[in-house]
């Protein structure tokens, strides 16, 4: 790879775009479209790992991307799933590869030939993937995969702090939803705050859901399910 792929002004402002990006795919998409271009690969995800084995795609160049990724997780078979490789996988035959072969399999028959990925670091723990596909053969060098896990590094900590800021949202509309179904209940009943409060928690408990649920039903119906 040479240095004049991307000059250090290039990076400087790349490296601020993602911070500045306003969702966590958002984020991803500026990721794999930067190293698609810079590494002229031919398609590109990035893949977060959720609990139990679940993967999620947040970002995809190709709906091909997210079939290989609905392979892993159907097969609980592959890189992304596996602790058999460390921060950087670099596989320049797909065809030659043995450790998880329905997966590539899944990769040779969508045409692609070889891959590089980098794992999405935070705290030494792997929270997801970035990954890079050629549907030529390819040999990928120490640069290349500097590169992906310089991209990969400001990435982690980019889609962090959106997932982060998406549940923060998440939780301060479950409150003022919540809120708003207290005041159906104290309007409507003479309650007190702290009475309203327990009368949705008795609901949600007896059908076993969420208190956002709820209150949500609430504020669109303005009657609760009945206690049966």
């Amino acid at each position: 790879m040479e240095d004049a792929r991307l000059d250090h002004q290039e990076l400087v402002e790349i490296v601020e775009e993602l911070h500045a990006a306003d969702s966590l795919e958002e984020t991803a998409e500026q990721v794999i479209a930067y190293l698609c271009e810079t590494l002229e690969m031919d398609a590109a995800g990035v893949t977060l790992l959720r609990g139990n084995s679940r993967l999620e795609t947040v970002a995809a160049t190709s709906d091909l991307v997210v079939e290989v990724d609905e392979i892993q997780e159907k097969c609980q078979e592959g890189p992304w799933l596996s602790s058999d490789w460390d921060q950087t996988l670099r596989v320049g035959d797909l065809g030659r590869e043995t450790r998880w072969r329905d997966w590539t399999s899944g990769l040779s028959e969508r045409g692609f030939k070889s891959l590089l990925a980098v794992g999405l670091p935070i705290q030494g723990r792997r929270i997801g993937v970035v990954s890079l596909y050629s549907c030529v053969p390819r040999f990928f060098d120490e640069d290349d995969s500097a590169l992906a896990h310089l991209f990969a590094r400001h990435a982690a900590v980019a889609l962090v702090r959106a997932d982060r800021e998406a549940h923060l949202q998440l939780a301060l509309d479950s409150r003022k939803l919540i809120g708003q179904a207290q005041g159906i209940l104290m309007e409507r009943f003479g309650l007190d705050e702290p009475r309203a409060f327990e009368v949705l928690k008795r609901y949600s408990q007896h059908h076993n859901l969420r208190l956002r649920r709820v209150a949500e039903m609430l504020v669109q119906t303005r009657a609760l399910p009945p206690m049966v």
